[in-house]
Formats: structure tokens, C-alpha cells, sequence
């Protein structure tokens, strides 16, 4: 069993090894060091994590002293963002290191170098934020939805390197936000002859508005502001309304069943009464068919609503982006009965049937209403489809 234990441990480490000689490959410096870290914290005596850690750190802070250098040498503002972030990482590198630091491999002791970078690092933050917030500024000044959008990010990067030294950076910020938002309205413009129910267009605009979320657009379904300048009106004409006449129509079925009727005596050939061996008088069963004729009236009256969907662009230019078909349908279907004859002849189904009596036809109002949900979930529908045309 220790042999077992034994030989498992080896496996385990072997590929280790083996793993973080491959990330090694691959120049993922970083996760060789967490890795070697975790294993000298556990085995401080642990040769191979020290020499494996050794290696990968000084690749990892030679390839970002390198980037740094370049990035210097080039003289690009936008740069220093950058420069921050390798900082950044050098330093956290040094930090996530100190545990196992001096490392003990191949008989010697090896210190990994420390740097400040603290220096570096506040000179990178300052220039990064200043190189933000003047862009952003710029930005604004295009006076455009990319533009104020641009400016947003690269605003709130500098809010968040400059430690409050820009007094108006939050108003701008607020600023950027709110001109960089696209905002759609969406409308219901009866053109039928028809005059709608009070409630019906709110019904229609009454669905949630999260699934078409994005960042830059708000979607509204009533004009209440009208301070607000909309950039697209999604707009829902609703051309035609066709409404059916009431129909009844009859479906007729005759029923037969047999029933008992009394009974009959058994007559011999002499037209005299039979006995059965006790004596008794012989009868039998007698059965009859009665009938009735069962009725059932179908009440039926539909609604088709056919309209189109224009998506337009308001600003900066009005045009329209496209135009589609949508339409709604319901159905008024309803069944009752009545019988004539006799109704011992019909079945418990067929006795519930004529229970039911007609009801009065829906409205034409009411027909149209039925559609609510049914032309919510089309518009829905069409302007998810869509969604992509409002930037």
C-alpha cells in the first residue's frame, strides 16, 4: 500500500512538472508562478517548482520591462495605459513571490530581484488620465452618438486613474452618458376604419422592454416627455381590420336507444299461459326504442387585424430603415345544444351538451380587443428581430 501511495505521489508530480514546462512553452509565465508558489508554500524543499519559478519570473518581467520600453520609446499618450497595467503586474508579481523568496535549488540560494515601480507607476496614472480625459474631451466636441459614446469609456478610465483631479470629470462623464444614448419610440397609429377600444393601444405597449436591453438605447412606448428628442420611431400602422359576421351553424344527430317496456306472458300453442316447473307463470322482458334528435349550434365570429411595422431613423437624418407585415388573429368559437324527443335516449355527454344554451356574440370592440395579447407579442417579436437596426 505505501509502494501505491508512493508511486502515485510521483505520477502527481511528474505532471506537474510536465504541465508547467508546458505552459513554460507557451510563454504563460504567470500561471507558472502561481502554480510553483502554491508548491513551495506546501514543499519548501521542492527543487524543481524553485528552479521552474526562477525561470518563469525572469521571462515574465523581461518580456514586460521590454513591452515597457517599447512602449516608451514609441511616444504614444495612449500608451501609457498600457504601461500602467505592466506595472501593475510587475509589481503584483513581486508581491505574490515574497512567501517563497530566497529559492534554495542545485546546492545554491537565489534572491529574485525587487524593484519599485511605485514611481513608474504614479507617473504612468497621471499621464493615462490626462491622455483620457483631454481625448474625451475631444470627443465630445465631434458632437456625435460614437463620439459621446468614446468619450464615456475613455472618461471614466481617467475618473478612475486621476483620484478626483479633474473637478468637472463627473459632469462630463454624465454628460457623455446621456447624448450617447439612442432613444426609440415606439407608436401605435390606427389607419382602419375602425375606432379602437380606449384601453387597446396601452394593452398592446403594455410588454417588458429588458429583452431588447442595450448598452446605448433605451426603448419608450409613450410620449409623455416631450422634452425627449428621439433618435428612431418604431412605428406600428395598423391598416386593416376585418371582422366576420355572427355565424350559427346546426349539426343535427338522431339517437335511437332501447329501453325496457314491462314484461309479456308466455303463451303456449292454445293462447293459455305457460308455467315453469314451480308452477309459476312464465313472463319476459319487453324492450322499446325511443329516439331523439340532438342539436348543436355553433356560434362563431373571428377578427384578422393586418398592419406593417416602420422602423425610422429621426436624427440626424430622417429616413426609413425598413418596413415590415404584422398581424394578429382571434377566433370566437362557442357550442351549445337542445333536444327533441325523448332525452332518456341520450348519453351523460350528450345530456351535459344540452345544458349549455347560446350566448350573446362578442362586440366588434370586444373582437378587437381579443387581439391585445396576440399583437403585443407581434410587435414584441418584430422589433427583438430588428433590434439591430437602432445603434
Amino acid at each position: 500500500m505505501n509502494r501505491l501511495a508512493t508511486l502515485l505521489i510521483m505520477v502527481l508530480v511528474f505532471t506537474s512538472c510536465a504541465s508547467r514546462k508546458k505552459l513554460l512553452t507557451q510563454q504563460r509565465y504567470d500561471e507558472v508562478i502561481e502554480r510553483c508558489v502554491k508548491s513551495l508554500i506546501k514543499d519548501p524543499g521542492d527543487e524543481e517548482s524553485a528552479r521552474q519559478l526562477d525561470q518563469a519570473y525572469r521571462l515574465a518581467n523581461e518580456r514586460d520591462l521590454s513591452r515597457i520600453k517599447y512602449l516608451k520609446e514609441e511616444g504614444n499618450p495612449n500608451n501609457y495605459d498600457e504601461m500602467f497595467s505592466l506595472y501593475s503586474a510587475l509589481k503584483y508579481r513581486q508581491e505574490r513571490v515574497r512567501p517563497v523568496n530566497p529559492l534554495h535549488f542545485d546546492g545554491r540560494t537565489v534572491s529574485l530581484p525587487y524593484t519599485d515601480y511605485d514611481a513608474e507607476m504614479i507617473t504612468a496614472k497621471k499621464s493615462a488620465a490626462e491622455y483620457f480625459y483631454n481625448n474625451g474631451k475631444r470627443l465630445m466636441a465631434e458632437n456625435t452618438k460614437e463620439g459621446y459614446r468614446t468619450a464615456w469609456y475613455q472618461l471614466t478610465k481617467a475618473r478612475d486613474y486621476s483620484g478626483g483631479a479633474y473637478p468637472d470629470l463627473d459632469q462630463m462623464i454624465v454628460e457623455a452618458r446621456r447624448k450617447g444614448i439612442s432613444r426609440a419610440l415606439i407608436e401605435i397609429e390606427n389607419r382602419t376604419q375602425f375606432r379602437l377600444p380606449p384601453d387597446f393601444i396601452g394593452n398592446v405597449l403594455s410588454f417588458n422592454t429588458d429583452y431588447l436591453r442595450q448598452e446605448w438605447v433605451e426603448y419608450y412606448l409613450t410620449d409623455r416627455d416631450q422634452s425627449i428628442d428621439f433618435d428612431y420611431l418604431i412605428q406600428v400602422n395598423l391598416l386593416y381590420i376585418d371582422i366576420s359576421p355572427d355565424r350559427v351553424t346546426e349539426k343535427d344527430q338522431h339517437v335511437t336507444k332501447e329501453v325496457d317496456d314491462g314484461f309479456q306472458y308466455v303463451l303456449d300453442a292454445r293462447g293459455n299461459v305457460m308455467k315453469d316447473s314451480a308452477g309459476n307463470d312464465i313472463k319476459i322482458k319487453k324492450t322499446k326504442t325511443i329516439s331523439c334528435s340532438l342539436i348543436e349550434s355553433i356560434q362563431e365570429k373571428s377578427v384578422s387585424l393586418r398592419g406593417e411595422v416602420e422602423f425610422m431613423m429621426l436624427n440626424p437624418d430622417k429616413r426609413l430603415l425598413k418596413k415590415e407585415p404584422i398581424g394578429a388573429e382571434s377566433r370566437f368559437t362557442f357550442t351549445s345544444a337542445r333536444a327533441i324527443g325523448d332525452v332518456k335516449a341520450l348519453s351523460e355527454e350528450q345530456l351535459k351538451k344540452i345544458q349549455t344554451k347560446p350566448v350573446p356574440f362578442p362586440t366588434d370592440f370586444e373582437m378587437i380587443g381579443r387581439c391585445t395579447e396576440t399583437l403585443s407579442n407581434a410587435v414584441r417579436d418584430v422589433v427583438y428581430r430588428n433590434k439591430h437596426l437602432i445603434k
